[in-house]
């Protein structure tokens, strides 16, 4: 954390696709509400002018692209979530194939280069889901990736964390410190924690019946490690010649062994 006495007043939060962004857009869109703090996004420099003067500001951004000038204010604080790019990977192909098209406009646009279908139509046009996994791979799943290897870790104002860590933080204790060591001026953690909880699947949402139905077309493909049981081989080896240096750059493998665990799709489907 850093060490400057600046009180810290903004609260940014950047997350990537397929990677909590539902998730955590509706935590601090809750904690706006509750505490009655602004709320923005912020893609570009000029967005800032926008931001309160005083006390607490939340920012988000869901490609963890904050501006530079941003990035540089000794008041703000950045909380910035990952997640294993194999299980974004395999979440991303199936919820493209059915997100609503209103969701994500990359979606929705006709591409001469796939004979004026649109991503959605086009994966679903394919014929087997290895065809699709590989789809997915070269386009939006590569775009993802590459977002997540731009952030500048190691970063002294921002926390670093894992979509796998948060979703077993069962007693909040990571998202409570992250708070904690922030110390955001005017923000009460006690009931920013309660909101977190509140709207966590370990949490408030635990049952079904309590989420929305977006909420549950997400968590259909939320769970950690789904890659070891769900990944065939057949896209592991062509993954792991690919992506192995972000896999490792990233925290989630430091070889290409872990496709010795990926079973043909032949298995899988049996």
């Amino acid at each position: 954390m850093p060490t400057t006495s600046t009180p810290a007043r903004f609260l940014c939060i950047g997350t990537h696709h397929k990677s909590g962004t539902i998730w955590m857009r509706k935590v601090f869109r809750a904690i706006k509400e509750d505490q009655n703090i602004p709320f923005m996004q912020c893609y570009r420099a000029k967005r800032l002018a926008d931001a309160a003067e005083t006390g607490p500001q939340i920012i988000v951004n869901r490609s963890s692209t904050f501006p530079k000038q941003l990035m540089e204010m000794e008041h703000a604080r950045f909380i910035h979530i990952i997640r294993d790019p194999r299980d974004v990977l395999l979440s991303g192909m199936r919820y493209h194939r059915v997100a609503p098209l209103g969701n994500e406009k990359f979606l929705r646009k006709a591409r001469d280069e796939w004979d004026g279908m649109t991503y959605q139509d086009y994966i679903n046009a394919l014929p087997n889901d290895l065809d699709r996994l590989m789809f997915e791979m070269d386009n939006k799943h590569d775009h993802t990736v590459q977002e997540m290897l731009k952030w500048p870790y190691g970063h002294a104002s921002a926390a670093d964390l894992k979509y796998e860590d948060l979703i077993a933080d069962t007693d909040c204790t990571l998202f409570r410190k992250t708070l904690t060591d922030f110390n955001i001026e005017g923000l009460d953690i006690d009931r920013a924690v309660q909101t977190y909880w509140d709207l966590s699947l370990f949490g408030g949402l635990a049952k079904a019946d309590d989420r929305s139905d977006r909420q549950n077309l997400h968590v259909s493909s939320g769970s950690a490690a789904q890659w070891v049981s769900k990944l065939p081989r057949e896209i592991a080896e062509p993954y792991a010649e690919k992506y192995s240096d972000a896999l490792k750059t990233l925290g989630y493998a430091d070889d290409a062994s872990w496709v010795q665990q990926c079973k043909s799709a032949k298995d899988l489907a049996a």
